[in-house]
């Protein structure tokens, strides 16, 4: 039997309008982005077929290239409760799997690509390897900068007006290097690629 889908992308974030537009939810904007420049809908996962794992979530499917965006409904540290079953029914390799996060050891809208590695306190992240069972799945980081005193009310606080201004240009250049991923499958490529990029287009210090 062929696989249902060929490459998954997890946007993660926390449902709910109480937590639209917040620092913890770019995952969730990056995925909203690139469906509505690729023309694709969110909807329930009843749209998947022979999938019986759990509801909490949205997918949106494209045939071409073969992929489905999901932004999992959970709540962002039980992430893996909803990416552990869909990558089981999915047939996916770790490596045809990318999520996508925010990171507050990166600067606000810096962004970064890397093939695997450990949580580095991210819950959301820690979630996911704790339901795959391994890290080596890649990643793309997008940087929320660091608190200036409490960690929790800072990823759930929104942007200034001119980082929301930096995060509308990281959130197209993250959706820009995911789908070049998509289309490519070669996460290596994608950070030669856009890291140059993102360097050069790097304000500086």
């Amino acid at each position: 039997m062929s696989r249902p889908v060929k490459r998954l992308v997890f946007g993660l974030g926390n449902p709910g309008h109480d937590y639209e537009g917040t620092r913890h939810n770019v995952g969730f904007a990056v995925l909203e982005h690139l469906a509505l420049r690729e023309g694709l809908l969110f909807e329930p996962p009843t749209s998947l077929e022979e999938y019986h794992g759990p509801r909490a979530l949205r997918c949106a499917r494209s045939h071409d290239p073969d992929y489905l965006l999901v932004c999992p409904e959970t709540f962002m540290n039980r992430s893996g409760e909803v990416v552990g079953p869909l990558f089981e029914w999915s047939g996916a390799e770790p490596h045809e799997v990318l999520c996508v996060f925010d990171d507050m050891d990166l600067s606000v809208a810096q962004l970064r690509i890397r093939p695997h590695g450990g949580a580095g306190g991210q819950n959301g992240v820690r979630s996911i390897i704790e339901f795959l069972g391994t890290d080596r799945f890649p990643r793309l980081r997008v940087g929320i900068g660091r608190p200036e005193t409490d960690a929790v009310r800072h990823v759930l606080s929104g942007f200034s007006g001119a980082e929301e201004e930096a995060m509308k240009t990281a959130v197209a250049e993250a959706a820009d290097a995911i789908l070049f991923w998509l289309r490519c499958g070669d996460i290596q490529e994608c950070m030669a690629r856009f890291h140059s990029r993102w360097k050069e287009d790097s304000p500086g210090p």
